[in-house]
């Protein structure tokens, strides 16, 4: 699928893989709709790309995505040293910001994953704030094969403009890159935990940790399951101070 050209939208890589620098994306991805194109939209921290080392489909999902946004502060932190002039993009705020966009647009939204529940909560909070809110759909990511069907089909039928997935890092993207051809013109993006946030179940990092680039800290208090998979940030540390590739 071919890209839109938006002068502001530039390209740039972390390893192996795409990182787009954009001073605004709602806007950049509301052109690609204005024109009858589709989005993917992958938000990239320093643990996906050094997943993304490890499991090819995952680098692959990520390099075919049409936007690939610097969510983490290792991501931002890499470019820097290459002089290039970024600013961190959290996942959440992007998809915040679209929402909202959709509120005013008349876009429909479509809400997919989490736990049973959450998704819709999250999207019962959102319609609270904007009462023009289209909610094309909600389904949690727990799914019966009846379910999933019904799912894929509503998906085909309804073709919304913005849909959210909240599978968790690499089932989202793969799962997106599986089933975009049902909604071609659609904005796909993966969105991890944000349903969670969204709806209560959670809470976001305080700001001052958000401003100084330690909110992977407060996910770790929050989910200490992930200290195994933390240790790939001092590995991408040290990819990005000696790999001048």
């Amino acid at each position: 699928m071919p890209l839109v050209s938006v002068p502001d939208r530039q390209r740039h890589k972390v390893f192996q893989l795409p990182v787009d620098l954009c001073a605004d994306y709602p806007t950049w991805l509301g052109d690609r709709l204005s024109q009858g194109q589709g989005a993917h939209v992958v938000t990239i921290n320093a643990e996906m790309a050094m997943q993304a080392e490890q499991d090819p489909e995952l680098g692959r999902a990520i390099r075919e995505a049409d936007l690939v946004i610097p969510d983490g502060a290792g991501v931002v932190w890499y470019l820097r040293l290459r002089g290039k002039k970024v600013r961190r993009s959290p996942g959440i705020e992007l998809a915040a910001d679209l929402i909202r966009q959709a509120a005013d647009l008349g876009w429909q939204v479509f809400f997919f994953g989490g736990a049973p529940g959450v998704a819709a909560a999250a999207a019962q909070v959102w319609q609270q704030q904007y009462p023009n809110l289209r909610v094309a759909g909600v389904q949690h990511g727990f799914l019966s094969d009846e379910e999933r069907s019904q799912l894929l089909r509503d998906l085909e039928t309804q073709q919304p403009q913005l849909i959210l997935v909240g599978l968790g890092v690499p089932r989202q993207e793969f799962w997106i890159r599986e089933h975009r051809h049902l909604s071609p013109q659609s904005i796909w993006m993966g969105i991890g935990g944000s349903f969670d946030v969204w709806s209560g179940q959670k809470q976001r990092a305080p700001r001052l940790l958000q401003q100084i680039n330690l909110e992977w800290t407060w996910r770790l208090i929050q989910e200490p399951w992930r200290w195994r998979r933390m240790l790939a940030l001092p590995r991408f540390a040290w990819r990005a101070v000696t790999d001048w590739s």
